[in-house]
């Protein structure tokens, strides 16, 4: 007999535990308080174009993400291009992301290129993390790579994503997304990226669509109130002031949120999931004329610019028209945090015109920015030692977020392959 489990939040994570579950003979019904399912995955209508709100990508290396477009008869959308990265610095356009790149780099010496490429080839030929886990990122990588590539090619990088948190960094998590864009690679000087036919949106129809088949509820614009605890158990959940009951119960959103959807958690465990820090980001999506660079990935380093770099998607993804993500990450108290979205738009349209000084304000078709408040949990020494287990000492009560696949950064893949086994772990 399946049993009756609740599942909170409908991103991937969420998605993955449901359709895992309606697959092995459950009844899972998903809560999302979005009008629509995805997360941080999820599209929406750029005049015309459905695309993702934040962008994505895929690389070589994301098994559960392939494994389920086979199991989901949609692999045949799943296309692979060899991808440019880009390093602006000192006013000029280089390239960058390969051996020759590097040696080529202007505003570098020799020793510093060297030391920064040992880094780079070690970090990705490296399997064990579990050495780095308790050590402190900064320090790990001006270690290796020296203060001049370290104020070069990383310093901005984490200034303008991670701001006072900066140096409360794991080098494992850091490790990881080294690793991760290392091994996208076919070999030395290329790069091979994926992108779905449809984007996100073809993988996350395709889960709803096997959810629902199988049995399984998504309820959309379902804010839960209160996950309902009684005697160290689950009894179900309270949502628009009616009480709903559930044999189980599984959380995906932001660990930020669990504590006022179950204050009646045991207070240590409640002090655990306050404790956990987060980055907001402010994404700007611009739709052009023409293309500002050839690359799929530009990373700055400019005094001028308050970002780590530009996602110009379209060079990943055809679609008939010039796409560009410009991200700005901070911490959500910053005070940039609260500033309109014009300010954003403003900022972009003078740093894209700057990187590409033919760009003109004609060239700005359309400019819309989204904001997340929980975007990037800050992953500390030995993060995983300060998260509660993700079974919970409530009887039928399980809480994850992105952060608990630590030392991966958050990914579709990792969220899906997180999620699916969970939800087997929930029905053992």
């Amino acid at each position: 007999m399946g049993q009756r489990i609740a599942v909170l939040g409908a991103g991937p994570m969420g998605l993955a535990v449901a359709y895992q579950l309606s697959m092995d003979g459950h009844q899972p019904v998903l809560f999302e308080s979005d009008d629509r399912i995805g997360g941080m995955t999820a599209s929406f209508d750029f005049s015309g174009i459905t695309i993702e709100r934040y962008y994505h990508f895929h690389c070589i290396s994301d098994y559960a993400f392939l494994q389920i477009l086979e199991e989901l008869g949609i692999s045949d959308k799943m296309q692979w291009v060899e991808t440019k990265m880009g390093y602006w610095y000192q006013n000029r356009l280089q390239p960058w992301g390969n051996p020759i790149a590097l040696l080529k780099f202007k505003g570098l010496s020799l020793t510093a290129k060297f030391r920064y490429g040992f880094h780079a080839f070690i970090s990705t030929k490296r399997k064990n993390w579990q050495s780095l886990d308790d050590i402190e990122a900064t320090a790990w990588i001006r270690r290796w790579v020296g203060e001049e590539a370290y104020e070069v090619l990383w310093r901005k990088l984490f200034d303008y994503k991670f701001y006072d948190y900066a140096s409360r960094l794991s080098a494992a998590w850091i490790w990881s997304r080294i690793r991760r864009i290392g091994r996208s690679r076919y070999n030395l000087f290329h790069e091979k990226l994926g992108y779905l036919e449809g984007g996100s949106d073809t993988l996350l129809q395709a889960m709803k669509a096997a959810i629902e088949k199988n049995g399984g509820e998504i309820r959309l614009r379902s804010p839960v109130s209160k996950v309902i605890i009684e005697a160290g158990k689950v009894q179900g959940l309270e949502i628009n002031n009616q009480f709903e009951s559930f044999d189980k119960v599984i959380s995906t959103i932001p660990l930020p949120y669990v504590a006022q959807l179950m204050p009646d958690l045991p207070t240590d465990i409640l002090s655990k999931f306050k404790s956990i820090d987060n980055i907001a980001v402010v994404c700007v999506i611009v739709k052009l004329r023409k293309a500002v660079t050839e690359n799929f990935w530009l990373n700055t380093n400019d005094p001028d610019m308050d970002i780590p770099g530009i996602v110009e998607y379209s060079n990943l993804r055809p679609l008939g028209q010039h796409i560009v993500y410009v991200p700005f990450y901070m911490p959500k108290e910053h005070p940039k945090f609260s500033e309109p979205d014009q300010v954003f738009i403003d900022k972009v349209r003078f740093y894209l015109k700057r990187i590409n000084p033919e760009l003109s304000d004609d060239d700005f078709i359309d400019v819309r920015a989204s904001r997340y408040r929980y975007a990037q949990p800050i992953c500390g020494p030995e993060y995983l030692k300060q998260l509660p287990s993700v079974s919970l000492p409530i009887e039928g009560l399980w809480v994850a977020d992105t952060s608990y696949y630590y030392p991966e950064d958050r990914g579709i893949s990792e969220s899906i392959d997180f999620g699916k086994n969970m939800a087997k772990d929930v029905v053992k």
